[in-house]
């Protein structure tokens, strides 16, 4: 398919940048929370002909360049065998890793588990004409919440701990989950993704060294096979901070920046083959339009001197987040001049 977001993702220069946000398909969207009044959350991203309807509507609601596959990281932890429950806090799984004597004994991987993700993508597949972009999340996420149990706690106390107390049940776990994770992952492309993007939403809560000591190594083997079958793979570590010099093309083929470093600062630090993506604080489309139409016009000559961005969030859209301000923020994008 010809597209502005899979052009630049092979690196090929387009007249301007693509745009796409994280969390676009949720949250401020009114046919979304029309939804959530008639199923939960879990039957939103469990039953194939909803998360397929809610994956389409930031493509035809917002106009963005590309879809995100409507799910949610912990369906590999779940589909691993482990119980989980869906609360109005956010999600809970009540038996966590970190308070068991052989926490590996607690996990009976079943890929089966994860068909329905598949015919989700089956049905985007056949109704889509725009690039469909699947994901999972990265090792050392997906096993913060493992080991923590609560998402509530960002700091992830006890996963931590672990992973100082335990250092070779964390190797074993993360061998297991990285496992797990390539299999998921390449299932995505089977049934027909455009691109991958790999979740490492707390990156920032160890130590450069520790992290890239520890968990960059799993990375890699992630998107080894994902980008092994032909897919450009996004990599989104967030918080890594000084550690984005250690990203190569060997890593990724994009890296997604938060809004915590600027944009000239990610591409001094980020190998010049890799490209980059975001940063766009979340908190700045609560704005006046015309001060995010300046924060805009801010980025127009990074990307005339690096035409390798793509547009996104440093993080998800925020709840509550206006909804005419992330429709002028789209569509400023698409119809001003970049050149």
């Amino acid at each position: 398919m010809e597209s502005v977001f899979l052009n630049t993702l092979i690196g090929r220069e387009c007249h301007r940048p693509p745009v796409w946000l994280m969390r676009q398909a949720g949250r401020v969207l009114p046919r979304y929370q029309q939804l959530r009044k008639q199923y939960s959350f879990s039957e939103l991203i469990s039953t194939p002909a909803l998360a397929a309807r809610v994956t389409m509507l930031p493509v035809e609601d917002l106009g963005v360049d590309a879809a995100i596959l409507f799910s949610d990281i912990l369906t590999v932890p779940m589909a691993m065998g482990m119980e989980i429950e869906w609360t109005e806090r956010g999600p809970r799984f009540p038996h966590p890793l970190a308070g068991y004597q052989y926490p590996l004994k607690h996990l009976s991987p079943q890929p089966g588990r994860l068909d329905y993700v598949y015919q989700v993508i089956d049905r985007v597949v056949e109704q889509s004409h725009v690039p469909l972009i699947g994901f999972c999340g990265a090792p050392l996420t997906t096993l913060c919440y493992m080991l923590q149990g609560i998402s509530t706690k960002q700091t992830f106390p006890e996963a931590k701990k672990f992973f100082y107390e335990r250092r070779e049940e964390t190797r074993q776990l993360i061998d297991i989950v990285t496992d797990f994770s390539i299999e998921y992952a390449t299932r995505q492309i089977e049934h027909g993704i455009d691109a991958f993007q790999l979740f490492e939403s707390h990156a920032g809560l160890l130590p450069t060294d520790v992290y890239v000591e520890l968990f960059l190594p799993a990375v890699c083997r992630i998107t080894d096979a994902v980008r092994s079958m032909g897919i450009p793979l996004i990599f989104f570590p967030k918080g890594l901070s000084s550690g984005l010099k250690r990203i190569t093309p060997e890593v990724c083929d994009f890296v997604s920046i938060d809004w915590q470093i600027s944009l000239r600062d990610a591409r001094q630090m980020v190998h010049p083959e890799v490209g980059l993506q975001g940063n766009i604080d979340p908190h700045l489309l609560f704005a006046p339009q015309e001060e995010i139409r300046k924060v805009m016009e801010g980025y127009k000559p990074f990307f005339r001197e690096h035409p390798k961005w793509v547009v996104n969030l440093g993080h998800g859209v925020l709840a509550d987040t206006p909804l005419e301000n992330v429709k002028f923020l789209i569509n400023w994008i698409k119809e001003t001049d970049w050149t």
